[in-house]
């Protein structure tokens, strides 16, 4: 599938009942613009509100993912969720006329085929990623709970699920690529324990719950009085529990289906993000609280990053401060090792270059023949010239220092520099200069992604001192 954007061709209803209130709904899923996002609208309500799909608009997770919005609630959203982001999909408007999305067989797979039913359709703008590019991590020791992000060029998600059970056990589940959800993940079926669900019933919760949409785990002893008091609720002529230890309502699709389905789960909670993920997700015992509270701190990650790496405006029509030729005079480096070509922001404590990466780079013809990319190593060393301007710009005399650098610490790569890119540098002093010490965050941009980055220490050292 391309990098644009993809929503669905035409419009595509499911009815069904909703597991806890038991209403009947129609559920629609519509073609949306670019950038709309997943996003449901009430029709059953006066002025029809519509919920953004978004963490901001998590209410609860007791038994599922529920939002609320403009007044209005839409209740165990995850499922439906899954599936779009299972199928690739941007851009769709939901619209109910109930609150609940329907449960149909527990699974995500009715979703998945209808969307698959319609097709999808380009569009003309690109995806937007959400890009892991460092580890995130949430924990919840008292619940044995840990959830991890892990920079990967892809989605990848592995779960491990544990409740203590000798009928369930531990079990794993993984997905290494999204294009495998609809046969791997799209079919795993919600799943509680008795107790859970005697709880439910005593409650007068899942009115719309039946025995073909739940696998129902026995973990307590249960005698035949217990087996017709569910019979007759879920309008069974019997029920019984099978070798498994599981009731006779469905037969398993897999042998860890309750892990996949767990992981099902975090996919759809994930979702609220509100754009495809590139990162590895490791989720130990996930459940929808867990997978809210780390999908917020994921996104208190990214906004931490965005403020510390923000490319800065590049106006090319703009006159430089530096054009190469002042920069060969102030730099000691000369062709072919001067890699910044001109100087277009200069301050007391920041420094802005730009290099113009071309084929004719003599390091393309080894690096690599066929498959040109610009070695990381240099992209550092175009940032420590950039340095060495911002360093030099705090002596009197320029000309009669040099600047050495002592240290790289933390150098990143994140994305490849090929010929035609052109590196927007950024070097930002850390604190003040001391004894000729001076300590820099260097930044280089494409565009608005960070190609590399490090923390850079060098020192101003007058020539006849070296």
């Amino acid at each position: 599938m391309s990098n644009n954007q993809h929503t669905i061709k035409e419009s595509i209803s499911i009815s069904g009942v909703g597991l806890h209130t038991g209403n009947e709904v129609t559920m629609t899923f519509n073609p949306a613009p670019v950038d709309h996002g997943f996003k449901f609208k009430r029709t059953d309500l006066d002025q029809q509100p519509v919920i953004d799909a978004d963490l901001d608009n998590v209410v609860d997770v007791s038994r599922g993912t529920t939002l609320k919005q403009n007044g209005a609630m839409v209740v165990t959203v995850e499922h439906a969720l899954a599936a779009l982001v299972g199928v690739e999909i941007d851009n769709v408007l939901i619209t109910l006329d109930g609150q609940e999305i329907p449960i149909m067989d527990g699974s995500a797979s009715e979703f998945v085929d209808a969307l698959v039913q319609v097709g999808l359709k380009e569009q003309e703008a690109e995806r937007h990623y959400i890009e892991i590019d460092s580890n995130v991590s949430f924990e919840d020791a008292g619940k044995n709970v840990e959830m991890l992000a892990v920079p990967d060029d892809e989605f990848k998600v592995t779960v491990m699920i544990d409740f203590n059970s000798p009928i369930l056990g531990t079990q794993h589940a993984s997905i290494e690529s999204i294009r495998d959800f609809k046969e791997e993940l799209a079919p795993s079926r919600t799943f509680c324990f008795l107790h859970e669900l005697e709880e439910l019933l005593d409650q007068n919760l899942i009115k719309g719950g039946d025995l073909n949409n739940a696998i129902v785990v026995v973990d307590k002893a249960v005698d035949n009085e217990e087996l017709s008091r569910l019979a007759k609720v879920f309008q069974r002529e019997d029920v019984e529990v099978r070798n498994e230890g599981i009731l006779n309502n469905v037969q398993l699709r897999q042998a860890n289906e309750p892990a996949r389905h767990k992981l099902m789960d975090v996919i759809g909670d994930l979702a609220l993000l509100g754009a495809p993920i590139k990162g590895k997700i490791i989720g130990q015992r996930p459940g929808h609280a867990t997978n809210i509270e780390f999908a917020r701190k994921i996104r208190q990650h990214l906004k931490k990053n965005n403020r510390q790496s923000k490319a800065p405006p590049y106006n090319p029509n703009q006159a430089p401060v530096y054009d190469i030729r002042m920069i060969a005079d102030s730099l000691p480096h000369k062709y072919p090792f001067l890699l910044v070509d001109k100087i277009v922001e200069l301050t007391e404590n920041k420094v802005v270059g730009i290099k113009n990466v071309t084929y004719n780079e003599h390091f393309f013809q080894g690096h690599f023949p066929g498959n040109p990319v610009m070695p990381g190593v240099l992209q550092l060393e175009s940032l420590v010239q950039t340095g060495g301007v911002l360093a030099l710009n705090t002596v009197t005399n320029p000309r009669d220092y040099d600047t050495y650098f002592l240290m790289i610490h933390k150098a990143k790569f994140k994305n490849r520099v090929v010929p035609g890119d052109t590196l927007v540098l950024q070097l930002e002093l850390q604190g003040p200069i001391r004894r000729g010490i001076c300590e820099m965050k260097g930044t280089a941009f494409i565009g608005d992604k960070v190609a590399s980055e490090a923390e850079l220490v060098a020192k101003i050292v007058r020539k006849e001192d070296r």
